[in-house]
C-alpha cells in the first residue's frame, strides 16, 4: 500500500461517518499552532510577522488538546512557528496520540536531533547499541552525545519524549536542494541539518515526511531531483503545494526584504505550468494528497475550496476563513463554522469570489476537496482508492552523484553568502573594490541571512564595515 492501512482506514471511516450523517461541514485535519515563535525567517512565510504582537504567547497545553477534541479531526498537523520550541511539545504530542489522532509534526528540522537524543536516553538499554553505532558511523551524533545517552539517569528515563509510532510523522520543511533551501530559509546549513535529522529519524524508527512549497523561481527539474534524493533517504512521503501571495507574506516581503511579491509568488496559470508533471511525480514518489488534487494542480480540472475542512487553531482562537487568510478569530469551532460566510471565498468556475483567493491553489484549501467529492465526477472515488491502496513507489537508488546534486550550496563553497565571505577574506585593497557598491552587498547579506538568529548576519556586516574602514 502507498499509505499505512491503519491511517487510511481512520481517515476513510471519518469521511464515511459524516457522509452517512449528512454533516454539511466537518474537519479532516486540524492545523494546530501552539505558538508563533520561530528560529528561522523563511522568505514567503508571513506567519510570525502576522502575529508579531504575540510572539511570546503560547496556547496552554490543555487548550491545545481541547481544540482537537472540539473539532474531532482524525489528523492534527502541529505547526506554528516552530513547534519544537513549544515547552510542552512532548506532552502535547503524547496527549494527541492518546486521543487517537494521526500526527504530523511540521518542523524546520533544526531541533529534531535533540528531541531524538532525548528519546534514546529515555529508552536506553544494551539493545540500543546497534542504533548508536549506526548514528556514530554516520556522524549523526557525537561520541560525547552517545555517552550522555548511555549514562542517562532516572530523570532522563522518566522524561516525556517523542517516541516512534505508526501514528506520527516528522514533517520536515524542504523547499529545494541545498542552495535553494538555505536561501529560502535565510540561513546557511539548514538543508544539511534537515538531511542529518531525516537520516537519524529513519535509523531510530520514526516515520518521516517532507513538505515543499513551490515558488515562481523554483526550478521544476530541481524539485524532481529533490524528490529523488529524499526518496533515496527512504523518506515515507511528501506534501507539495504552490506558493500563494497571502496578505501577511506579501507585507513581510515588501517591508522586511524590499522585494516585489509578484516576482516570488505564483499566479494560477504559473501554478499549472510548474505542476504539469505532478501526476508523474505521484507515480514515481509517495506524494501525499489525492490524485484529484494533483489533477487540479496540473490544470486538468477545477475544484471548489473547502478551507473549513482544515481549520486552524492558534493563540487567538479559531482562525477564519483559512490557514492563510485572516478575517477574524472565533472562540469555538462550531461558532466559526456557523458564522463565517463560506460562500464569499474561493474560486468557482474560474471566477474568484474574493480577490485574495484568485491565485490560491494551496493544499489546505483544495486537497480535502478531492477527498470529499465537492466537484464529483464519475470515477473520482475509484481514483482515490486506487491511489491509496496502490503499491508504494520504491526508494530511488542512492548514489554519490545524487548526493553531489543535492549538496550544491554552502557544502561546496557556493552558499548564498559565498560572495560576501570571499570579499571579507580577501586583502583590504581588493575588499574595498569588492564593496564599492556597498548598498547592494549589505542588502544581499541582510536579506539572505536568517534574522531569527542575527549573529551570522551581524558578524558579516561588522566585518564589511571594518574592511571598508581599512
Amino acid at each position: 500500500m502507498r499509505f499505512p492501512f491503519a491511517l487510511t482506514k481512520k481517515i476513510a471511516s471519518h469521511i464515511i461517518k459524516h457522509k452517512l450523517r449528512k454533516t454539511p461541514k466537518f474537519a479532516m485535519v486540524l492545523q494546530l499552532e501552539p505558538l508563533h515563535t520561530c528560529n528561522l525567517t523563511c522568505t514567503g512565510c508571513g506567519r510570525i510577522r502576522e502575529y508579531s504582537t504575540s510572539l511570546k504567547d503560547m496556547v496552554p497545553l490543555e487548550q491545545c488538546l481541547q481544540a482537537a477534541v472540539e473539532c474531532d479531526a482524525p489528523m492534527v498537523s502541529v505547526c506554528g512557528g516552530e513547534p519544537l520550541i513549544y515547552p510542552k511539545i512532548e506532552e502535547l504530542i503524547n496527549g494527541l496520540l492518546d486521543q487517537g489522532r494521526v500526527l504530523y509534526i511540521c518542523t524546520n528540522g533544526m531541533f529534531m536531533r535533540k528531541k531524538m537524543r532525548d528519546y534514546l536516553a529515555a529508552v536506553y538499554s544494551p539493545e540500543i547499541e546497534p542504533k548508536l553505532k549506526k548514528l556514530l558511523d554516520g556522524k549523526l551524533i557525537s561520541e560525547k552525545e552517545a555517552e550522555v545517552i548511555r549514562k542517562s539517569d532516572d530523570a532522563a528515563k522518566k522524561k516525556a519524549v517523542i517516541r516512534p509510532t505508526k501514528w506520527m510523522y516528522w514533517n520536515v520543511h524542504v523547499d529545494g536542494l541545498e542552495f535553494t533551501h538555505d536561501l529560502i530559509v535565510e540561513r546557511e546549513g539548514v538543508f544539511k541539518e534537515c538531511v542529518e535529522a531525516i537520516k537519524m529519524a529513519k535509523i531510530c524508527g520514526y516515520q518521516v515526511a517532507t513538505n515543499t512549497t513551490v515558488y515562481k523561481e523554483t526550478d521544476v527539474q530541481e524539485i524532481e531531483d529533490m524528490f529523488k534524493y529524499l526518496s533515496s533517504l527512504e523518506v515515507d512521503g511528501h506534501t507539495i503545494s504552490p506558493g500563494y501571495d497571502y496578505d501577511a507574506a506579501k507585507k513581510d516581503m515588501v517591508s522586511r526584504l524590499g522585494k516585489d511579491p509578484k516576482q516570488f509568488f505564483l499566479t494560477r496559470d504559473m501554478t499549472r505550468q510548474k505542476f504539469a508533471k505532478i501526476q508523474e511525480w505521484g507515480k514515481a514518489f509517495t506524494i501525499f494528497g489525492t490524485p484529484v488534487y494533483q489533477e487540479f494542480l496540473a490544470g486538468k480540472r477545477e475544484l471548489t475550496c473547502t478551507a473549513w475542512a482544515i481549520p486552524t487553531f492558534n493563540v487567538k482562537g479559531w482562525k477564519a476563513p483559512c490557514y492563510l487568510m485572516t478575517d477574524g478569530h472565533y472562540g469555538g469551532y462550531q461558532e466559526m463554522l456557523s458564522k463565517v460566510q463560506w460562500e464569499k471565498y474561493g474560486v468557482v468556475n474560474g471566477v474568484a469570489r474574493d480577490p485574495r483567493c484568485e491565485h490560491c491553489m494551496v493544499h489546505c484549501g483544495y486537497d480535502p476537496s478531492g477527498a470529499l467529492g465537492t466537484n464529483y465526477q464519475s470515477g473520482d472515488n475509484w481514483k482515490n482508492i486506487k491511489y491509496n491502496f496502490g503499491s508504494k513507489p520504491k526508494p530511488f537508488p542512492a548514489s554519490p552523484e545524487l548526493a553531489k546534486i543535492a549538496f550544491n550550496g554552502v557544502t561546496i563553497g557556493k552558499g548564498h553568502l559565498a560572495e560576501a565571505k570571499a570579499a571579507i577574506n580577501s586583502p583590504a585593497a581588493g575588499a574595498r573594490g569588492a564593496f564599492s557598491n556597498e548598498v547592494h552587498h549589505e542588502a544581499h547579506v541582510a536579506s539572505h541571512c536568517g534574522t531569527g538568529d542575527t549573529s551570522e548576519r551581524d558578524e558579516l556586516l561588522a566585518k564589511i564595515k571594518d574592511v571598508k574602514k581599512s
